[in-house]
């Protein structure tokens, strides 16, 4: 099936947020095929959490809309609250209950009674069945994001909201994820991830949206990008040898650090 016949299962439409008299997200608009792997790329205060807060209903627009599989967050917040996963950058789990004890806790939330066997696959699914009774604060960084991605994936929702799903993992626990992202979409979920990363954005991306100050820079696949602005003077003042997708980055919103 082409992109063309793909349904969007997330869209988001002229979207403005305002925290008092600043504008976090001006106007933004982008959509999300079924099946597909897409990247929110922008430096820091470009507006990426603010958008996955007005997703997640943790936060409401002052104009614009977002439909996640046909509900929005706003009047329909419960649906959508069980159509999303959700994997944070700073996990919040009480740290002294067992991963057991948590993952038997939010699959609750969601109205899953998990046999014990059933609960023990998944936790072997991502390795962590010898630890199981383990204190959730006793886990190593990359255990931690692990069962943090389990977790967010226990009610197999359609969309899956991953907030730098891989900051500071060694490249092997980087590279785990990368396939369990990959094959959440392969069994027909879609994934909206935001990274630094421009490598891994190339990497497990089918298409990247890159936005600054809340606006929408660039939108396409990551090659897509690249051809589309080799030749952009930004873009060639930056790079060093072949334009890559962080040459077009830094091009599109400038190379200042940003807090």
């Amino acid at each position: 099936m082409g992109d063309a016949e793909r349904p969007a299962i997330l869209e988001v439409r002229e979207l403005v947020v305002r925290y008092g008299s600043q504008t976090a997200v001006d106007g933004l608009g982008f959509s999300i095929l079924r099946g597909e792997i897409f990247g929110l790329l922008g430096p820091n205060g470009a507006g990426k959490t603010t958008t996955l807060s007005v997703i997640e209903g943790l936060k409401k627009p002052v104009s614009g809309s977002v439909s996640v599989d046909g509900a929005s967050p706003i009047h329909a917040p419960l649906a959508v609250k069980a159509k999303l996963g959700v994997q944070l950058q700073a996990s919040s789990f009480q740290a002294e209950l067992t991963i057991e004890q948590l993952a038997r806790l939010h699959a609750g939330l969601y109205g899953l009674d998990l046999p014990r066997r059933a609960l023990r696959d998944r936790l072997a699914d991502v390795g962590l069945e010898q630890e199981a009774a383990k204190p959730f604060k006793k886990l190593s960084g990359g255990q931690q994001q692990r069962f943090s991605l389990m977790v967010a994936t226990i009610h197999d929702p359609p969309i899956l909201l991953l907030d730098e799903p891989t900051s500071g993992l060694d490249p092997q626990s980087r590279r785990q994820l990368w396939d369990r992202i990959e094959r959440s979409r392969e069994a027909g979920g879609s994934v909206l991830l935001t990274t630094h990363s421009m490598e891994e954005a190339q990497a497990v991306c089918d298409r990247v949206a890159i936005i600054d100050h809340g606006r929408l820079q660039a939108l396409g696949a990551p090659g897509e990008l690249v051809a589309m602005h080799r030749d952009d003077p930004r873009v060639r003042a930056v790079a060093r040898g072949d334009v890559t997708l962080e040459d077009v980055f830094i091009g599109l919103t400038g190379s200042a650090i940003r807090d």
